[in-house]
């Protein structure tokens, strides 16, 4: 220990006495190792955003919609198969039954046209019939007012919860809580305003109105009308065990046999979220060879500055030899000396890399993030990149020949 601790001092002396090209190739290193490590930390920083944003837009619920099949089966010119809708007697069966947070929804309008006196919406304002626990399952969050009771979504009360552009389009610097808006031939009175969720939600949240689903059944019902039965999991580790249990109860509810198909599919809401963390591996792998060739260029360079240095102080290691040095002692001297460079300069790297990387986190609003992992990765990788860039360096120094080298001027 004494030793290694000897030869870091000599290395630091080194490092002095060269210092310009020591301190460049320091900044390589810490090129390499910051572009890993704060391309990384940044990742990490857009995987949180993702998951806590989809999150709240639902990606621990998932839905039992009714199954559809556009393909031809059977002979040619067999009609598609038509699977028979869920009914809302079906789904409030389900909801009654099932233990986790369910909720029943169905699709009334996307072509409504709202009116607030004589201020009326875009013909394009999404509809849709819900019961007191839609708000949880789907993701949503209140900004002011309140939810549904479930009195109201049995009876069929005339109220409303409307979304975030709504409120900007019908209610310039009036409160909308407790105002009587027109949908269809039909008022409703506005008891909460929905938080503004942007365009990557599903249909365009803030462009919405939510009804009592037995309003929407009265007023915007048709034939063969089906509905959708949310499911929301407390906890993402159990998505799966609770689907699996859904899909059990649902079989009961409507019906079929232990040899029949599924007459209804899942849909998971955290599929985008799969898709976008799928597609950052690319990001990570495209990191992760930056910063290995980067290294490697790097590690070229301390080879060369290594190489000088032993052919500089070549009188130095012949004196050392005649006062008894060992080869083996020569050797671990230069190798920590290249190691002790590499740290630093990964050191460095991984300082910068964490500060880039939160830049990220601080403009897309997540916490700061320390990526232990690849610091760790990084320590460990620039004590290889010392070794092997100080390996053949180290090995010339060793084989000297004392007395050659107490000559050499």
């Amino acid at each position: 220990m004494k030793l290694v601790i000897e030869n870091i001092k000599i290395a630091l002396q080194s490092i002095r006495t060269n210092l310009l090209r020591t301190v460049l190739t320091i900044f390589v290193i810490a090129i390499g190792i910051s572009a890993l490590v704060g391309i990384q930390t940044a990742i990490e920083s857009i995987k949180s955003s993702i998951s806590e944003n989809f999150t709240r837009m639902g990606s621990n619920t998932f839905n039992i919609r009714n199954k559809s099949s556009s393909v031809r089966i059977g002979k040619k010119g067999t009609k598609p198969k038509r699977y028979a809708s869920i009914t809302y007697a079906e789904a409030k069966k389900f909801k009654e039954r099932f233990a986790s947070v369910t909720s029943i929804s169905t699709w009334a309008s996307s072509t409504a046209i709202v009116k607030y006196k004589s201020t009326k919406s875009d013909p394009n304002t999404r509809i849709t019939g819900t019961d007191e626990n839609y708000l949880q399952t789907a993701g949503y969050d209140l900004s002011e007012g309140r939810n549904f009771t479930k009195d109201e979504t049995e009876i069929g009360k005339h109220v409303v919860i409307i979304g975030k552009e709504i409120v900007d389009k019908l209610f310039e610097n009036v409160n909308p809580i407790g105002e009587l808006i027109s949908i269809g031939n039909s008022k409703y009175r506005v008891i909460g305003v929905l938080k503004e969720k942007g365009s990557s939600a599903t249909f365009g949240g803030d462009k919405t109105c939510l009804i009592p689903i037995t309003t929407a059944r009265q007023y915007f019902g048709y034939a063969n009308q089906s509905f959708t039965i949310s499911v929301f999991s407390q906890e993402t580790s159990s998505l799966t065990a609770t689907i699996g249990n859904a899909i059990s109860e649902m079989r009961i509810v409507r019906g079929l046999k232990p040899i029949e198909e599924d007459n209804f599919e899942i849909t998971r809401s955290d599929n985008i979220t799969q898709i976008l963390l799928e597609n950052i591996k690319y990001v990570t792998l495209a990191a992760l060879i930056i910063g290995v060739i980067t290294l490697f260029g790097s590690a070229v360079g301390l080879m060369n500055i290594m190489l000088v240095s032993v052919t500089e102080r070549t009188k130095e290691i012949g004196t050392r030899k005649a006062i008894g040095a060992t080869s083996s002692i020569i050797r671990w001297q230069f190798l920590i000396e290249a190691v002790v460079i590499c740290q630093l300069g990964g050191i460095m790297g991984i300082v910068f890399g964490i500060l880039i990387g939160n830049i990220t986190s601080l403009y897309i609003g997540t916490s700061f993030i320390v990526p232990w992992v690849w610091i760790l990765s990084g320590i460990a990788l620039c004590v290889f990149v010392g070794l092997i860039s100080g390996y053949f360096p180290a090995a010339k120094a060793a084989k000297l020949d004392p007395i050659e080298a107490l000559r050499h001027e």
